[in-house]
C-alpha cells in the first residue's frame, strides 16, 4: 500500500461574508477602544472592569448582525459596559447583604484600575466613588468621555434632562467634597 503524505488544509473562511466584515470591524473597534471602555468600567466602579469589557466585546459580537448601523457599534458598546457594570455592581450589594461572614478581603484592584490613581487624582476618584451610581455615570460619560447630553441619555436609558440632573447634582456634590478637603 502507498504511503499517503498529508496534504496541508488550507484555511476556513467563514461561510458568510458578513461574518469576515464583523470580525474585521470587531477588530477595529477593540483596537481603538478597548482602552477607553476599560477605564469606563473602572471610573463607574466596576470591580472587575476587565470582565466587563470582554462581556460587552462577547455581546456585540453576538449582537453584530442585528445592529442596523456599525457606525453606532461604539455607542452601543459603551452603553452595554454601562449596563452590564450597574448589573454587576447591583448584583455584588445583593450578594455582600446577604452575605454571612464579614467583610474579609479588600478587593483586589486591576493594573489598569491603580495606573488611574495618581496622588492628585485620588481625592477626585475616591469622591466620585461615593456618589450615587446614576451621578456618577452621568458625570463619568460626560467629563470624561466627552459626551453630549443625548449620548449620555441613550447609554444610560434615560432622559436628557435627567442627565442634566444627575450631572448638576454630581457636580455640585463633587465640589462639595473637595472644598471641605482644602
Amino acid at each position: 500500500m502507498p504511503a499517503v503524505t498529508p496534504q496541508p488544509v488550507p484555511p476556513t473562511a467563514p461561510a458568510d461574508p458578513g461574518d469576515r466584515d464583523r470580525d474585521t470591524e470587531l477588530a477595529f473597534l477593540f483596537e481603538r477602544h478597548y482602552a477607553s471602555m476599560l477605564r469606563l468600567a473602572a471610573l463607574l466602579g466596576a470591580d472587575d472592569p476587565e470582565n466587563i469589557v470582554a462581556e460587552a466585546y462577547y455581546e456585540i459580537y453576538r449582537k453584530w448582525r442585528r445592529l442596523r448601523d456599525a457606525d453606532r457599534a461604539e455607542s452601543y458598546l459603551r452603553s452595554v459596559v454601562c449596563n452590564l457594570t450597574r448589573m454587576r455592581i447591583r448584583h455584588l450589594q445583593i450578594v455582600r447583604k446577604h452575605s454571612r461572614t464579614p467583610a474579609a478581603e479588600p478587593a483586589v484592584v486591576s493594573a489598569e484600575y491603580t495606573a488611574l490613581l495618581h496622588d492628585d487624582q485620588r481625592a477626585l476618584v475616591t469622591a466620585l466613588q461615593r456618589l450615587p451610581a446614576r451621578q456618577r455615570e452621568a458625570l463619568v460619560l460626560r467629563h470624561w468621555m466627552g459626551l453630549k447630553e443625548s449620548e449620555i441619555a441613550q447609554a444610560m436609558g434615560i432622559s436628557a434632562g435627567s442627565v442634566k440632573t444627575h450631572t448638576a447634582r454630581g457636580i455640585a456634590a463633587l465640589t462639595q467634597v473637595l472644598e471641605n478637603r482644602r
